[in-house]
């Protein structure tokens, strides 16, 4: 199992925190096109370098009898040079107030997570913070996305089992 815990978002700038018809964001995790197991809570938005605590927490299977593709799809991405992407995605959506129902929920801002890099450091991401970035313009840091990501223990089983 790969565990994610999102515990708390906050942004130091950011045009979510300044309108008012979003009243509500959450915090949506994606591994390629392996979705999380539940969609997370909605959490306040934040506002002026507040941060919003959110205490959600998932797992993406990746065992032997039911997840055959997620551990296919993993062990290519730990060989040399992978031709797929590592990358777990936090993907911030703005929800609106019940008042704006008309309104859809909007791709907003990111962050993003290496399971590669976790195997080659050999270290989980315990309690750390991720950078947000603007999803309009991808080099800018708007805010901190404080987790867990634990992936450690999965990682070597799934390269020790497939090279077999």
């Amino acid at each position: 199992k790969i565990w994610i815990k999102i515990t708390s978002l906050g942004f130091t700038k950011s045009q979510i925190t300044s309108d008012e018809t979003i009243q509500q964001l959450c915090v949506e995790c994606r591994w390629d096109y392996f979705p999380a197991e539940d969609n997370p809570p909605s959490l306040p938005n934040p506002t002026g370098g507040q941060r919003s605590d959110c205490n959600y927490s998932t797992v993406i299977n990746v065992d032997q009898a039911d997840n055959c593709a997620e551990r296919e799809y993993l062990n290519s991405v730990l060989k040399p040079d992978p031709l797929t992407g590592s990358t777990l995605k936090f993907t911030v959506l703005s929800d609106t107030s019940e008042d704006e129902q008309d309104l859809e929920c909007e791709d907003t801002d990111f962050a993003l997570v290496h399971l590669k890099e976790i195997f080659q450091k050999q270290r989980n991401i315990i309690e750390q913070d991720t950078d947000v970035f603007d999803s309009q313009d991808d080099s800018a840091v708007i805010g901190k996305l404080r987790g867990t990501v634990e992936a450690l223990h999965a990682l070597p089983s799934v390269e020790r089992r497939m090279q077999r």
